[in-house]
């Protein structure tokens, strides 16, 4: 090859490169010192490939906690929660477990940023919060949101650690805003 078809050639290459380091990177389970994005540890690579995606549905809401190890519906866990816009990417944020289905948790996730003051434009682009006070799932007692539009089904394993139960009048409160926010 000569001149600029060489020149493609050697593009090419890199490009293809580039696009294969990436997929296995992608894949490579259990990477030491990957993150999530937000510098904190993410699931390893099957946990984020195996993700089930939202659900689409209003799922029958439970309030069901138990003291014992599982994450179970009331509860309020910390768990690995992809990206809306990437879902091999995410970060461990604490989440409202409301329901199981098929060996998945589903849960909302909660924020302590306060949305009341972009409330227009959150609900411009469908995120709906409500508040739900503080608790013992927040180091720093800080009040906390839960989003009430975006339905997660969780593997299990991705539950990092407990957090605390929510009391039973929030978790209906949370469960009509997220009927309302799902209408049949």
């Amino acid at each position: 090859m000569t001149g600029d078809g060489a020149g493609r050639a050697r593009v090419l290459l890199r490009t293809a490169a580039r696009t294969v380091r990436a997929v296995l990177r992608s894949v490579r389970p259990g990477r030491p010192g990957r993150t999530g994005g937000t510098g904190h540890p993410g699931p390893s690579a099957g946990t984020a490939i195996g993700y089930a995606g939202d659900a689409v549905d209003v799922p029958e809401l439970q309030y069901t906690p138990r003291a014992d190890d599982q994450a179970d519906p009331g509860e309020i866990v910390w768990a690995w929660v992809p990206f809306e816009e990437d879902h091999t990417r995410g970060k461990d944020r604490p989440v409202l477990v409301v329901g199981r289905r098929d060996g998945l948790l589903l849960a909302l996730m909660l924020t302590s940023k306060d949305h009341d003051r972009d409330a227009a434009d959150e609900a411009r682009h469908g995120r709906h919060w409500i508040d739900i006070g503080t608790g013992e799932w927040d180091q720093q007692h800080r009040p906390s949101e839960v989003r009430v539009d975006r339905v997660l089904q969780l593997d299990p394993s991705a539950v990092r650690r407990g957090g605390a139960t929510l009391d039973r009048e929030r978790f209906d409160q949370v469960a009509a805003a997220v009927r309302r926010a799902h209408p049949r």
